[in-house]
């Protein structure tokens, strides 16, 4: 996408030990703060970004969206679950061991955004609110470009029959069954739905499942683990 860069990391190249291993990039999870950093600065320079121009969140599972033009530097990070710019060369990045990741960017308005889709989040509408920060800085949804990471697929992602029946009394789309018969959410299809129905046609959805993947973090898997990384930035 000529002008939108999106990038989503595996577990492999960083530096930290069990049950971290290895490129453990979120810093609430009970990793070294060093080691962290450090990962981040090698996750940073994999993908030509400067690691000081790297927004990230402090994830809550809510809908809230906050607009930045810098990073926040001596700041507190805010319990926010999107990011939006307009600041071309400035990285939003979005950690995750099983919800969505989902990235969103209008080259031409030069507006980007990253998203923490989990279940609460997608029910509670994070992604549309994101779309709608969006549109507000100038973006149109025929525009935007989505692309949405690995995640646990609705064919794993067990849950009591009662809480299927609330995510999809909210969003039907999201109703699954597990391989195995058992009542199930499918999140990233969700996501998926939402955006179409706000008009943001131009949308990949990653084929990897978190919780089968070896080359990936999963919470639901291994409970103590490392977070994975969506990246998004305009030239």
């Amino acid at each position: 996408m000529s002008g939108a860069h999106f990038a989503f990391t595996d577990r492999w190249g960083g530096v930290s030990a069990a049950p971290y291993e290895e490129l453990n990039l979120g810093g609430a999870v009970g990793d070294d703060p060093g080691t962290v950093r450090t990962n981040r600065e090698l996750a940073a320079k994999s993908l030509g970004l400067d690691p000081v121009r790297v927004v990230w969140m402090n994830q809550v599972h809510g809908a809230d969206v906050a607009v930045v033009d810098e990073p926040w530097g001596e700041k507190p990070v805010p319990e926010v679950d999107a990011i939006v710019t307009v600041r071309r060369g400035l990285a939003l990045a979005v950690l995750t061991a099983d919800c969505t990741p989902v990235l969103l960017a209008d080259p031409v308005a030069g507006v980007a955004a990253a998203a923490h889709a989990g279940r609460p989040g997608m029910v509670a509408g994070v992604v549309p609110a994101a779309v709608r920060a969006m549109t507000e800085l100038g973006a149109e949804p025929s525009r935007i470009v989505a692309r949405t990471g690995p995640a646990v697929c609705g064919r794993c992602y067990e849950v009591p029959e009662s809480m299927r029946a609330e995510v999809s009394a909210v969003e039907p789309t999201a109703h699954a069954e597990t391989s195995w018969g058992t009542p199930a959410v499918d999140v990233s299809a969700g996501v998926h739905a939402q955006l179409e129905r706000l008009g943001v046609h131009d949308r990949v959805q990653s084929p990897v499942c978190t919780l089968e993947s070896v080359d990936h973090f999963s919470y639901r898997r291994d409970r103590t683990t490392g977070r994975l990384a969506g990246y998004v930035w305009l030239d």
